[in-house]
């Protein structure tokens, strides 16, 4: 009788497990063939010498090429594995320096913006106090009549303003007099006899290595390059030099830089407390002239063209304006991070167009005389840490 077909699949026999001989260890058992050449087979006759040798030079030859082939191979795959060892390696190596790097910047080195604010408890403010001059055109000058403040100081204040998170209804401006910027102290003009301590002073401020060395006096970087220069009553001959002003009578502020200069070259200095002062003493002829600042005399000749004349002294050394924060040095650092900005980032065109608004205006009816350096001075990058994904200038 046939096979009954159970309609299952006949069972497949079953196949010998594979084994593949390891390379490393091929070159060496072709090699014992070599030297162990298999006897005849029983019946056969036994080949001579001369078969012998080719055969042995046939196989000689086969089994080099085996085993130059299996030596190309490990030669390579040990190539193979140090390539991925070493790379493995690299990638470790990267894996470590990010790691340590991203920990000094986490834990050590500069603090980091949001530390400075905390440092110098700007999040804890509600309005921001700074005290400007109020009497000094196109520098930083109160207008009674509109209630309006106005002046190149008084934009560099808003700018500071606005990268410390304050909108300009929450800016308090506060006139001080001259004597009052180091103290950091200005008069309340809602109540003239209560003092006001504000926590910036932007307000013509020289830095000076003198004023520097004093108490609860802590300057930024400069944000403003001008120079001493002298007005006069129209119709008044040339002043050219400090040297024509000996034994005159001449007005400056208290406590102001130019002194040293007036008093050096033999002037009879009279100090006030507001430039306004001085103008008041000149119109009534108490003093012959005024020397300050270059950018503060040429705002009063731009809004009185026909009453002043301007004259630049020459003088060679700059005045560099700064902003007082007192002892808050986290302050200061925030400070500097926005003239860097300005002057680093060529989108950041605040200063520019602050300078244009209020000093270039004024060239043409200063004629020759000095107004300001048209270009903001150089900012260092403050010492302030950033993530690797920040953008400082932002």
């Amino acid at each position: 009788m046939g096979d009954v077909d159970n309609g299952e699949p006949a069972a497949r026999p079953s196949s010998p497990p594979s084994w593949r001989l390891p390379r490393q260890f091929a070159p060496e058992i072709v090699r014992w063939l070599l030297r162990n050449p298999q006897p005849p087979a029983p019946g056969e006759p036994e080949p001579t010498a001369e078969e012998i040798a080719s055969q042995n030079i046939a196989q000689q030859e086969v089994i080099q090429e085996v085993i130059s082939e299996v030596e190309r191979e490990m030669v390579v795959d040990r190539e193979y594995r140090f390539k991925v060892w070493r790379l493995a390696g690299l990638g470790l190596l990267i894996v470590v320096t990010l790691a340590v790097a991203l920990g000094k910047l986490l834990v050590g080195g500069p603090p980091t913006v949001a530390e400075l604010r905390e440092q110098a408890g700007v999040d804890t403010w509600k309005e921001l106090r700074i005290g400007v001059k109020d009497d000094q055109f196109g520098t930083a000058y109160y207008d009674p009549a509109t209630r309006q403040w106005s002046g190149f100081d008084i934009d560099i204040a808003y700018m500071i303003a606005e990268d410390l998170g304050f909108r300009r209804s929450d800016v308090r401006f506060y006139g001080l007099e001259s004597e009052d910027r180091a103290r950091m102290q200005a008069t309340d003009p809602a109540e003239a006899s209560k003092r006001v301590n504000v926590q910036l002073v932007i307000a013509s401020y020289s830095i000076t290595p003198e004023r520097e060395a004093m108490t609860g006096v802590t300057f930024s970087q400069g944000y403003l390059d001008t120079e001493q220069s002298v007005i006069a009553l129209k119709g008044h001959p040339k002043i050219s030099t400090l040297e024509d002003l000996a034994g005159k009578r001449v007005c400056t502020l208290s406590t102001a830089t130019s002194k040293s200069a007036l008093v050096e070259f033999g002037a009879d200095v009279v100090q006030k407390n507001r430039v306004r002062e001085c103008f008041a003493e000149m119109d009534a002829g108490q003093v012959e002239a005024i020397s300050t600042d270059a950018a503060i005399l040429a705002g009063w000749k731009y809004r009185f063209p026909d009453k002043y004349t301007h004259f630049d002294l020459g003088i060679d050394p700059k005045e560099r304006w700064g902003v007082n924060v007192g002892e808050n040095l986290a302050l200061k650092e925030l400070v500097d991070l926005t003239l860097y900005r300005s002057f680093a980032d060529p989108d950041d065109n605040r200063w520019e167009e602050a300078f244009d608004r209020n000093f270039q205006v004024e060239v043409e009816e200063n004629g020759s005389s000095p107004i300001a350096e048209g270009q903001q001075p150089l900012v260092e990058r403050p010492n302030v840490r950033w993530m690797p994904w920040e953008d400082p200038l932002r």
